[in-house]
């Protein structure tokens, strides 16, 4: 990404009226191991990767993860520093990044979770980052958005069953094209 691109993101998120929070995506709550009372002395951490204003990082920390939230823009994530203030919610990172080229830590998250953001050369970043037995819980649009938006660029549009082959040595929980959403949670093998 580009300057522009940080810029066009920052004048998203400042036009986009501040409104409700988003809830976080509910894939989230179907799939997402609780680590409250889980292991004491092991810290689990989790990344959204193009988070946005935040609320699935948010989320992910109050379930006991050290959420790190990644997004090129700043004024998304000052939205998101914005309300986890207000709910009085810790064990958070803002860092604004282009993800074009961010490093990623290997084997660094127990969990990764990426929701309407697609970067094909990613995905062995993303893959590197997770820990053994950890998941990633990816969700985006494919190619039959194409229908609801024709000017949608299709660069940025997954094609039927991409989003699995990206994880086709891991074992597969949940593999969903919806209409015009593919989804995929996936578990890292040890």
């Amino acid at each position: 990404m580009t300057a522009r691109d940080r810029l066009r993101w920052d004048t998203y998120y400042q036009k986009t009226p501040d409104g409700d929070y988003p809830d976080p995506d509910p894939l989230l709550f179907q799939f997402t191991p609780s680590v409250l009372n889980m292991t004491a002395g092991h810290e689990f951490r989790a990344l959204d990767l193009a988070a946005g204003v935040g609320q699935n990082g948010l989320w992910l920390a109050t379930q006991g993860y050290t959420t790190d939230l990644l997004d090129i823009s700043r004024e998304a994530l000052k939205r998101a520093q914005e309300q986890a203030a207000q709910q009085h919610i810790r064990s958070l990172n803002f860092l604004q990044v282009d993800l074009d080229e961010v490093a990623l830590k290997s084997e660094a998250y127990d969990l990764v979770c990426v929701f309407r953001y697609l970067k094909r050369d990613l995905f062995p970043r993303i893959r590197a980052c997770v820990r053994p037995n950890g998941r990633v819980i990816y969700q985006t649009f494919n190619t039959s958005y194409l229908r609801h938006v024709p000017d949608f660029n299709p660069d940025f549009l997954l094609q039927p069953g991409e989003l699995a082959s990206y994880f086709d040595d891991w074992r597969i929980l949940l593999n969903h094209e919806l209409d015009h959403v593919s989804q995929i949670v996936a578990l890292k093998p040890e």
